[in-house]
């Protein structure tokens, strides 16, 4: 009577060695030249599914690891309590309250099998209840505008070398850290505000649009002041609320995104080198990119 036994688990080759097993076959050179499997490989399994009666690994097999139940346990606390913790800082925790000797690549591994990983958080900014509600009524108001005719407006810093903190998740997309703007940049050190919307928004916009257009910028300091709100109340046509803390909605936040990226990838090594390769990706910037924002 044959011997029938199943497949659990189990890698390729042992599976179809079980398979031909249980098919009635015993000689290890058959199914070695109808399989192609090494015929000791063939010969090892069939040894060991009579012995054991299957071919899985017994638990226990190879080499024991390193960090345990427990220590997994205590390796999960640490990051809920703070996932901003570093390989380097597990590791001296393990040592100092597990008393176990590790190396990164091991903390790295380890955390990767119970499914985290090591992201950067997308910046957010904080917003209040009441910011929040804003957010939602502006949409809704705004939702069937046609924005054909609109005049977006922004500004946006750049930094040599980014301070980047990462993160251990198991949601990377979800990562967020908010954060509170601390610098702000103006269209031009020098000029008024005024000299700078007479000089690159109204010839522009007038040229392109006629005197139908509207314009959008957001509630910076620089942008309500007394003189700025009389400039724009007398030249432009027509001016757009906007909800407050709330750059993202602004789609030029996804250029400045495009922008910042390619920047990057040409590793400026001082502020020459920045300056540089900023005008020339926005030079090369695409104009279909710009439409589809």
């Amino acid at each position: 009577m044959k011997l029938k036994v199943h497949n659990t688990h189990l890698s390729t080759h042992r599976s179809v060695i079980l398979h031909y097993y249980n098919l009635g076959h015993r000689c290890a050179a058959e199914i070695a030249r109808q399989t192609k499997i090494p015929v000791l490989t063939v010969r090892y399994n069939l040894v060991k599914i009579k012995k054991e009666g299957g071919v899985e690994h017994r638990r226990g097999n190879g080499r024991p690891r390193k960090i345990t139940l427990e220590d997994n346990r205590a390796i999960g606390q640490w990051i809920r309590r703070n996932n901003e913790i570093t390989a380097q800082e597990i590791i001296e925790k393990l040592q100092a309250n597990r008393n176990l000797t590790v190396s990164r690549w091991t903390v790295q591994r380890q955390l990767h099998r119970l499914g985290y990983e090591n992201v950067l958080p997308r910046g957010t900014p904080m917003l209040t209840n009441e910011q929040k509600e804003r957010r939602v009524q502006w949409a809704l108001a705004h939702k069937d505008d046609d924005w054909n005719r609109t005049v977006f407006s922004d500004e946006t810093s750049y930094q040599l070398f980014r301070n980047t903190i990462h993160r251990w998740s198991k949601h990377a997309q979800e990562e967020k850290k908010e954060f509170q703007k601390t610098d702000k940049k103006s269209w031009c050190g020098v000029h008024s505000p005024t000299k700078i919307l007479r000089k690159h928004l109204l010839n522009g916009a007038r040229k392109q649009f006629g005197s139908r257009w509207r314009y959008q910028q957001d509630n910076d300091p620089k942008h309500t002041s007394k003189i700025a709100k009389q400039f724009l109340e007398k030249e432009v046509p027509e001016m757009i609320d906007w909800p407050s803390n709330s750059p993202d909605i602004n789609p030029i936040e996804n250029m400045w995104s495009i922008l910042k990226r390619r920047v990057e990838k040409q590793n400026p090594s001082n502020i020459d080198e920045l300056d540089q390769f900023l005008h020339e990706e926005w030079q090369k910037f695409e104009t279909n990119i710009i439409n589809n924002l």
